[in-house]
């Protein structure tokens, strides 16, 4: 055995045992909240049994059900509308390159990295003084602000590894502009874009802070009806919603994780990760 060897192990060793504890410190709350969905006491810090009745109990909840729903209607409208601005605003920062590319490229970013809070504030003054009082519109179009510029940023890293050579084609042979985009880019970016649904899908449904500023009466998101759950006490109906958000989460970061790695050559939020 080389002198280096001992040495050499023993870092491996520390350093797989400080990313298994960096991997607890991480999950372990999350496998908590699991755990105790199914504790089959009314108070959720005392175990008593193991049940599943507090699932069912959400579902025959009707102000639960009444969350869920608003939440879903806003998630799919914010995902439509932040899909139909970003795919082009992403391709015009790939494809049409200028002197406002710049300036646009540090507006996205300023979007991205605004505190909640503040982005919160200003959305309620704005929607109020421009006569906005619609629930689900003032919480779709919040939600899309921010995933507006997710989206660009996706489109953008996936549309610069493509290339024009496709649609150049298309059009000597005659094909008119838009249908070069229906029939040869748009497949072509499908992954991202799909990508980008799912991710402003998933950013809407979790979403706290803008929607306890924007929200009218009659139209409290799932997030919310949890935290208003919890001054009544804990439950374990709140712990089960939870874990219902955390599936819903996970499914839809997961597949467009899966869809990124796919289509994206490692790409991700437009270079900004991977």
């Amino acid at each position: 055995m080389t002198p280096n060897r001992k040495p050499m192990e023993l870092g491996r060793v520390l350093l797989i045992g400080w990313m298994a504890a960096v991997f607890v410190f991480l999950f372990l709350p999350i496998a908590v909240i699991i755990i105790y969905s199914f504790n089959g006491g009314r108070n959720l810090y005392v175990w008593t049994e193991w049940s599943a009745r507090w699932y069912g109990a959400v579902f025959d909840n009707p102000r639960a059900t009444g969350a869920l729903l608003v939440s879903l209607q806003t998630a799919f409208i914010n995902a439509i509308i932040a899909v139909s601005l970003g795919v082009l605003a992403g391709l015009a920062l790939a494809r049409r390159k200028g002197r406002w590319t710049g300036p646009y490229l540090i507006l996205i970013f300023v979007i991205l990295g605004i505190p909640e809070l503040v982005s919160a504030i200003g959305q309620m003054i704005w929607f109020d003084r421009i006569g906005l009082f619609h629930g689900i519109a003032r919480l779709s179009i919040g939600h899309s602000l921010f995933n507006v510029a997710v989206v660009a940023l996706i489109v953008r890293a996936r549309a610069e590894g493509l290339g024009e050579q496709l649609e150049q084609a298309a059009g000597d042979l005659g094909a008119p502009p838009w249908r070069a985009f229906v029939d040869i880019t748009l497949p072509l970016m499908f992954p991202a874009v799909l990508a980008g649904l799912l991710l402003s899908f998933t950013f809407s449904f979790d979403d706290v802070i803008i929607s306890l500023f924007v929200q009218r009466p009659g139209t409290s998101t799932f997030p919310i009806y949890i935290l208003s759950s919890m001054k009544a006490g804990l439950k374990g109906d709140v712990a089960a919603l939870a874990v219902l958000m955390l599936l819903v989460s996970f499914l839809g970061v997961g597949i467009a994780a899966a869809l990124l790695s796919r289509g994206g050559k490692g790409r991700t939020l437009g270079g900004l990760m991977g």
